[in-house]
């Protein structure tokens, strides 16, 4: 009998050792992206020329080819950080676009959380992201989105506010895609607030695959594109609400923009008269 338990012990452990290999992936990920992080773009000099940067360069340029409109900044009057913001995503265009709608006092204390398989294969273009937009490298498949001690929850400890995009990706089509938990576990364990921003007309102006914006072509003229930026109500995790619970609400509020009683966002309603076969 020794032998069969001793190899029904070594099967269990096997067993045991492949259900744990996804998790040790995510973690072993999720500390490659902290080691990637740069400190020195959250310093006060950085934040100075972030600041004016985003003032005298991207302001202007953004200008030229959006009308741009924000709704909603009342909701954030009374807003003590840190929060957790999340928008849905488009574009590259979406970050400065929020971040120059954000009151300055949010915004020079937001970190933007940036893909580590796309910003930071280059030490250059890393170094450049981090100090015009104070990014912060994510393993984007779910690695360091919880209270485990990662350079993500430091961040928060320390009074940051965080900018996540919940879809893991730009998306195509016009329409927001599946929204992904990770952020609204960080909020819970964190017990902080996320606030969802709704964010039209990037996806038109500098469309995924292209690397600057462009304007609408008129018979005679070019004229800019809109883009208008919703801020909702802050959303505050309880006792009584999970992680789905609560990016559910976010979901609902990227596709109809008040966040009310819709279907599940990973079911969609489908339209009267649509047929399913």
């Amino acid at each position: 009998m020794l032998p069969f338990r001793r190899k029904r012990s070594w099967k269990r452990r096997v067993k045991d050792a492949a259900r744990s290999a996804p998790k040790r992936g995510r973690d072993l990920r999720a500390a490659a992206a902290g080691q990637l992080d740069l400190p020195w773009a959250r310093s006060w000099a950085a934040g100075v020329a972030r600041e004016n940067f985003l003032r005298f360069v991207l302001g202007p340029i953004m200008d030229f080819y959006a009308r741009r409109r924000s709704t909603g900044r009342e909701k954030l009057a009374g807003l003590k950080g840190p929060v957790i913001l999340v928008a849905n995503h488009a574009s590259h265009m979406d970050t400065p676009v929020i971040l120059s709608a954000l009151p300055r006092r949010l915004r020079k204390r937001t970190a933007v959380a940036a893909a580590a398989d796309y910003f930071y294969r280059n030490r250059a273009i890393a170094s450049l992201v981090a100090l015009i937009f104070n990014t912060v490298p994510i393993e984007r498949r779910g690695g360091g989105l919880s209270k485990d001690g990662s350079h993500l929850d430091k961040l928060l400890d320390q009074g940051w506010n965080l900018l996540l995009y919940p879809e893991g990706t730009r998306s195509r089509g016009g329409t927001p895609g599946r929204v992904r938990r990770g952020a609204a576990v960080l909020a819970a364990a964190h017990n902080l607030s996320i606030v969802p921003i709704r964010v039209t007309g990037t996806g038109e102006t500098m469309p995924p695959g292209r690397l600057w914006p462009k304007r609408l072509h008129g018979k005679l003229l070019s004229r800019r594109h809109r883009i208008d930026v919703c801020f909702g109500e802050p959303i505050r995790p309880n006792g009584g609400d999970d992680a789905t619970a609560l990016i559910e609400r976010v979901q609902r509020f990227f596709e109809s923009g008040d966040g009310g009683p819709l279907t599940s966002p990973y079911r969609r309603r489908k339209p009267a008269g649509t047929r399913t076969d």
